[in-house]
């Protein structure tokens, strides 16, 4: 199996490892970066596959840093999952789809959803 690396941009410890822990299990490399300015920097020195984001985060949100990601000509193609309890409000979801998301998660979410999304965007 090709290693993948998926990046896992999340403020709350837990949901981060949650996600970190199940991708890992399944021998995917992970990068953990606490929100979207701890992201941009990481993203300097790793090229993930992949990058699940928090949308409501401190200092940088999902949907600025899907923007970020997206001006930057290497990473323009890189399929960006958001991760949110953003559930009633198509508008955010209509934003971050704008901003270039490619899929959305909502939360609480069952582990196994985690990985059907990565199977179908990473083959």
């Amino acid at each position: 199996m090709e290693s993948y690396l998926i990046m896992v941009v999340e403020n709350s410890i837990a949901v981060r490892e949650l996600i970190a822990f199940t991708l890992e299990r399944q021998g995917y490399k992970v990068v953990k970066a606490e929100d979207g300015l701890d992201a941009l920097k990481k993203l300097d020195d790793n090229r993930p596959n992949l990058i699940f984001t928090d949308l409501n985060m401190p200092n940088m949100n999902g949907i600025e840093l899907i923007r970020e990601v997206r001006a930057k000509s290497s990473f323009r193609f890189i399929p960006i999952i958001v991760v949110t309890t953003e559930t009633r409000t198509s508008e955010k979801k209509q934003e971050a789809k704008a901003a270039g998301a490619t899929a959305w998660i909502t939360k609480p979410f069952k582990k196994d959803q985690i990985l059907t999304v990565v199977k179908k965007i990473l083959g």
